[in-house]
């Protein structure tokens, strides 16, 4: 079940990452942009890891951090970020219990199958806490750079 809503704070959290412990605080320094992925190295978690890559250096001049968190390990996460060179940190959820707070932990159909997994999920959160837009099964063509219309629209 979600905890979140827009307008509202998002929730507080500390998650281990590929650049040292993250707290989730406010206020902050800069905006931040949360993106739920599945899976490490699948076809669309690396499509999507690479356009926020891509769109890195237009998301610092709109003072907004990235943050990429699934529930793979940081090893697999270090391995991940450096073969794809992200210029951002990946945090390591495998109790999901960010992701159960995010309302982004949900039951999946595949191929048949019923299981627990990330429903690929977006949150931009403003530099006082406030989550300001959040993008919920999301599709990853075009998706970073909607996103980034967003942070420059704050």
């Amino acid at each position: 079940m979600a905890t979140v809503r827009v307008g509202a704070k998002a929730p507080k959290f500390t998650l281990p990452t590929t650049a040292g412990e993250f707290r989730m605080s406010a206020p902050r320094d800069s905006g931040l942009v949360i993106y739920f992925y599945p899976r490490d190295n699948t076809p669309g978690c690396t499509l999507e890891g690479a356009d926020f890559r891509d769109l890195a250096p237009a998301f610092r001049r709109a003072k907004t951090e990235i943050l990429g968190i699934s529930t793979d390990t940081i090893e697999s996460h270090q391995r991940f970020r450096d073969k794809m060179k992200f210029p951002f940190a990946l945090g390591s959820d495998e109790d999901h219990a960010v992701a159960s707070r995010f309302g982004v932990w949900k039951q999946k159909n595949m191929y048949g199958r019923k299981m627990m997994g990330i429903e690929r999920s977006t949150f931009l959160i403003d530099a006082n806490g406030i989550l300001r837009q959040e993008w919920r099964k999301v599709r990853v063509a075009g998706h970073a750079a909607q996103v980034l219309a967003a942070a420059r629209g704050r």
